[in-house]
């Protein structure tokens, strides 16, 4: 496994605006899931925080700090993966590769 397909804590992700993946914590509103995302300094549109790369001016998509479960980089071109990978699956408890989460 490459160094850049695991996942990691979130206190550790990019805060540059660059895109990186995410896993959303399960909720009542569904089961975990993985999203494209990235930080936003605020602007008009919204306030500071993490946002779905879809997000567009008059619809922003937030998520707060506790919706995040963990990050990892994008991945680089890979002919082999048909798809995303799959959300982290541990225990809030459990440690996320040595972050002590």
């Amino acid at each position: 496994m490459d160094d850049l397909d695991r996942w990691r804590d979130m206190a550790s992700a990019p805060r540059d605006g660059s895109r990186i993946l995410v896993t959303i914590r399960q909720s009542e509103q569904g089961p975990a899931e993985v999203d494209l995302a990235y930080w936003s300094n605020g602007d008009q549109f919204g306030a500071e925080g993490w946002r779905a790369s879809d997000s567009s001016p008059g619809h922003i998509i937030e998520y707060a700090e506790p919706e995040l479960k963990c990050w990892m980089p994008m991945p680089s071109a890979n002919l082999n993966r048909t798809s995303m990978p799959s959300p982290w699956e541990g225990d809030d408890d459990q440690e996320l590769y040595g972050s002590g989460i």
